[in-house]
């Protein structure tokens, strides 16, 4: 069955838990989809993991279109959720339905995410009024990784939680179908998930969230940056791709590779006729 933003609803209304994982291409959107995964997020978070920058600030709108079009050809079944990266929203409200409908005709989605509160809430509602389902996204906002003064916990005094509580009710109240929390402490996390009538996804933010996302190389070890505290490894792929290429250097160094079985045949007889005619 194609997961929707109706179905995704249906799980919270029915406390099944939601699956979610980034995906940036189309071979391991298409491995993840045919898991069973719910949802498939595009993050701006590509830019670390994919393209080496030190944050997500840089990324563009262009790589966004280009990685999600990728995924979305992959995904049969889970929702398609791509993220507008840093400045491509917060200008004016008709820049980011603009933006936001981009993603959904070149870069295919199926939902965009944008990161913010209250602030932000007349740009989820003219998106969603120009029928585009939005994800918000409360807590660490990694676009806003400047003004908190590096990558930390948000909402740990009574001043901060009370403000991600009445943002996170504003964002409902804005339409948004869903609401991402990131590293958020857990009570806090799940009092704003039994206020709301939309699914919360929780990143670094408890079990007691209607949903979970991580970041596909933290979960499967792949990323050589450092690991944040929430992200548990499910695998260790570096290990075997590293393997992998060293067996290959290895074998190609020795002559053992290609093998036989690896190459295709000629008649002797047209052989021996390009021998004579071009010498070897």
């Amino acid at each position: 069955m194609k997961n929707t933003v109706i179905t995704l609803q249906r799980q919270k209304e029915k406390k099944e838990k939601i699956t979610m994982l980034t995906a940036y291409d189309y071979s391991m959107a298409k491995l993840m989809d045919a898991a069973g995964v719910n949802a498939l997020l595009v993050g701006d978070s590509l830019g670390m993991v994919m393209l080496g920058y030190e944050d997500t600030l840089s990324v563009t709108m262009e790589d966004m279109i280009h990685h999600s079009r990728a995924v979305a050809r992959g995904a049969k079944s889970a929702l398609v959720v791509t993220d507008m990266p840093f400045m491509s929203y917060q200008v004016s409200v008709e820049e980011a339905v603009a933006n936001a409908g981009r993603l959904v005709k070149e870069g295919r989605a199926q939902a965009v995410k944008l990161e913010g509160g209250e602030e932000v809430c007349p740009q989820i509602t003219a998106i969603t009024r120009a029928s585009i389902p939005v994800m918000a996204h409360l807590g660490l906002t990694p676009q806003s990784v400047n003004a908190f003064g590096g990558f930390k916990a948000q909402g740990r005094s009574e001043l901060a939680a009370r403000k991600i509580i009445r943002s996170a009710l504003a964002v409902e109240k804005a339409g948004a179908f869903a609401l991402t929390l990131e590293c958020v402490p857990e009570p806090l996390a799940a009092l704003i998930s039994s206020l709301l009538t939309i699914p919360t996804i929780g990143i670094g933010a408890g079990a007691r969230c209607d949903g979970q996302v991580l970041v596909c190389q933290d979960m499967m070890g792949l990323y050589d940056g450092v690991a944040p505290k929430f992200a548990k490894r499910f695998g260790e792929v570096r290990q075997s791709v590293d393997s992998g290429i060293t067996q290959y250097i290895d074998e190609v160094r020795r002559g053992v590779f290609p093998g036989p079985e690896h190459t295709f045949e000629i008649d002797d007889a047209v052989m021996e006729s390009l021998t004579e005619e071009f010498g070897a």
